[in-house]
């Protein structure tokens, strides 16, 4: 069986566009992948966190994996920072990262723009180091990931190979896998942006998976869409509609050709409010089960189990990498 490994940051609050682009397809593929998820803290604190807040984030982002369908039978959750061959591989490929590859690292660019140096961590420079790490501790076949995250992939790819060419085989060379569909799902408010987590809590374009139901109603129902009155999937000319229609089409698994058959006769208003029922629908069932879980022992349980494999298996990596890179006696 191949393996996956991915993991998400607990930073914000998770919302729609991070269940369809992410965490749907880890449960679609947990029976055909022997799965890796973890709760990224350590790639968290690039970035100044509260602590006490960041533990509750951490716990909320289990609860909502195990909400949404993973299931510890298969697949291996941990949280990062509790296995700390994570950071130890990170240091050695640091070593074998070079400055230009950082340079060219989009997101660092993003996130640091209009800062001063004194305002940028190193970590937030250097995390895509990390990430390779998390990548290859594990030895993944696939890497499920966004288009904006493809890059990181590529350079745990480049570096893997610099690894391997220097040191002999070791590192097995991973593949980004990119959704078909709903792969990115954009701000209700600006569908030209991707919906954020980092956006704030009050943001009209943005439904979190913990919002509460008729909110997350509103704001489907003033979603930004254009002066026509056509339901039809059209991502250059009608954005705003076509994110709808993404959003209905991942969540009732119904092709769009067959979501424009079915609302060809209606107007924006009605297919809005058909698209807020389903969003409700899907909220509430995910809400009952997370308050279920996170009032119970099951995420220490499946935390708990998900560390005993993953670190046994990251120490094996660590110690082949140390014994090669000529560390230790």
């Amino acid at each position: 069986m191949k393996r996956l490994v991915s993991g998400i940051q607990p930073s914000g609050e998770l919302t729609i566009g991070n269940y369809i682009g992410a965490i749907k397809h880890f449960v679609e593929m947990q029976k055909d992948y022997e799965s890796f998820v973890f709760i990224a803290d350590m790639h968290s604190i690039t970035v100044s966190q509260n602590p006490i807040e960041l533990r509750k984030k951490i716990q909320s982002l289990i609860a909502i994996y195990l909400a949404c369908g993973l299931d510890p039978k298969h697949t291996s959750l941990f949280i990062q920072s509790e296995n700390k061959y994570h950071a130890n591989l990170s240091w050695i490929l640091e070593c074998n990262t070079y400055i230009g590859e950082l340079n060219r690292m989009t997101q660092f660019k993003d996130k640091s723009k209009d800062k001063q140096a004194e305002a940028i961590s190193c970590g937030l420079y250097t995390y895509p180091a990390l990430m390779a790490a998390d990548i290859l501790l594990y030895d993944a076949d696939i890497v499920p990931t966004g288009i904006d995250q493809k890059q990181h992939v590529e350079l745990t790819r480049n570096i893997a190979i610099r690894f391997n060419n220097k040191y002999g085989e070791t590192f097995k060379i991973p593949q980004p896998l990119i959704p078909k569909s709903g792969e990115k799902i954009m701000d209700l408010s600006d569908p030209t942006k991707k919906m954020s987590k980092s956006s704030p809590l009050n943001h009209k374009g943005t439904i979190r998976l913990l919002d509460d139901k008729e909110v997350a109603r509103k704001k489907i129902m003033s979603a930004v869409t254009d002066s026509e009155s056509i339901v039809k999937f059209d991502e250059i000319n009608k954005p705003g509609i076509s994110n709808l229609i993404t959003i209905y089409s991942c969540l009732t698994n119904e092709t769009i050709e067959e979501i424009e058959k079915k609302f060809s006769l209606t107007n924006y208003g009605i297919f809005k409010a058909a698209v807020a029922d389903v969003v409700v629908d899907f909220l509430s069932d995910l809400q009952n089960k997370y308050n279920e879980i996170i009032n119970s022992n099951i995420i220490d349980e499946a935390l708990d189990d998900g560390i005993k494999k993953v670190d046994e298996i990251a120490r094996k990596k660590v110690e082949e990498v140390f014994s090669k890179t000529g560390l230790g006696r």
